[in-house]
């Protein structure tokens, strides 16, 4: 099986997202899965749409060269529940499964679907909060 590993981290300020992309590498290694790329963005908001590395993961989904995206944790793929949901169907019709490690989340079984419905409503939870805070 192929894989993309996808990691983020939205500050450059001592965050680094190597912690994440050893982790994956760790598991993709023991399910024994190739890992055909990995993309990383860094210094950008979960809360936006558009990141230049996931947008290239997402085109190469659909080019199917790759099976299963691997990410840390779902908040890592995005804190917008309408993003999430978006992004996850797109990667559904393209036949590219989803695994969130840290979560314990895959997304090809009927419990890993609801489970997501829940994380992606915390994460879009904790979004609102950071911004409170930042305003305040």
């Amino acid at each position: 099986m192929r894989s993309a590993i996808y990691a983020r981290v939205s500050t450059l300020n001592g965050q680094s997202p190597e912690m994440q992309l050893a982790e994956l590498r760790e598991y993709a290694s023991r399910r024994g899965w190739e890992i055909f790329g990995e993309y990383v963005d860094s210094g950008i908001s979960g809360s936006k749409e558009s990141r230049p590395e996931l947008n290239r993961l997402m085109s190469d989904a659909h080019r199917r060269h790759f099976d299963v995206v691997l990410c840390w944790k779902v908040d890592r793929f995005g804190r917008s529940l309408k993003h999430l949901v978006n992004a996850l169907a797109d990667l559904d019709s393209y036949g590219v499964a989803f695994v969130s490690l840290r979560d314990n989340l895959d997304l090809s079984t009927p419990s890993g679907r609801l489970m997501f419905q829940i994380i992606g409503a915390m994460a879009e939870f904790e979004r609102s909060l950071i911004q409170e805070r930042v305003r305040a």
